[in-house]
């Protein structure tokens, strides 16, 4: 992963333009684009770039959609977003992608698992909304709309990306675009200021206790507890919050084998 390279993690609802944003960011195109959702599912997927004198790994994850449009699905989506998390040896930027739209549930849901629950809050995180190649006056004209009900929600970010990534019609708010997202990434990167290396978040304590619970050192009821802390916090039902702890927990003990 290139010792020299910035660390990216990008999330968000799918359809979003993740793709295209990773496209605009990169001055070409490095991400393929699509409407079938499927074909990205699987995995994350990293996307080398590189802009000014500066290199970055930019790993585009799965959506996040609601639980009841599958649940084995968006279980998937949070292990493997887990893993990633893990994976890295250090973390400089999340950017959260958004579609100009409301701050739905699952945008929420999003937020909290890789800010709060995921990165500990220890990572600056910027959100990205698209598709406001349409928008009246200025592009910001969204943010200055919209921004109290993110923090009414407690949904705060470092910084706000109102861009499009769809050249389209508007080629001056493309490249405008470009130059928003990419003042913001060096903002938040330079010297590897925001850089995370993991420490004592909520899921490295968590995998910690397991291990103790194999010697006998931790209470049965502490699984419970994470996965009663999942269900309130990040919105997840008590089902879905059980079988992602579940998951965790077989991790764990695969882990420490």
């Amino acid at each position: 992963m290139g010792g020299s390279s910035k660390n990216i993690v990008l999330f968000g609802q799918a359809g979003a333009g993740k793709s295209s944003l990773i496209n605009l960011m990169a001055g070409k195109n490095v991400a393929k684009t699509s409407g079938d959702m499927r074909s990205c599912t699987l995995q994350w997927q990293e996307h080398p770039i590189k802009f000014g004198s500066e290199s970055y790994n930019v790993f585009d994850t799965v959506g996040l959609e609601e639980p009841q449009l599958g649940i084995p699905q968006y279980l998937n989506a949070v292990e493997n977003a887990y893993t990633l998390i893990r994976k890295l040896e250090s973390i400089d930027l999340l950017l959260l992608c958004m579609r100009a739209g409301r701050l739905t549930p699952t945008l929420q849901t999003n937020y909290r698992l890789f800010h709060e629950f995921l990165c500990d809050k220890k990572v600056p995180i910027v959100v990205v909304i698209t598709y406001l190649e349409n928008e009246d006056g200025e592009m910001d004209n969204w943010w200055k709309r919209n921004s109290d009900i993110f923090d009414e929600r407690e949904v705060r970010v470092a910084g706000h990306a109102c861009i499009t990534a769809i050249r389209g019609n508007y080629p001056d708010r493309y490249e405008q675009s470009r130059t928003t997202i990419r003042k913001f990434v060096k903002e938040f990167t330079a010297d590897g200021q925001g850089a995370w290396k993991g420490g004592d978040s909520t899921f490295v304590s968590f995998m910690r206790k397991l291990k103790g619970l194999l010697v006998g050192k931790e209470k049965p009821r502490m699984k419970k507890n994470v996965a009663s802390r999942l269900a309130k916090r990040c919105n997840l039902s008590p089902d879905v919050a059980k079988e992602l702890a579940d998951r965790i927990r077989d991790d764990a003990v695969e882990g420490a084998t």
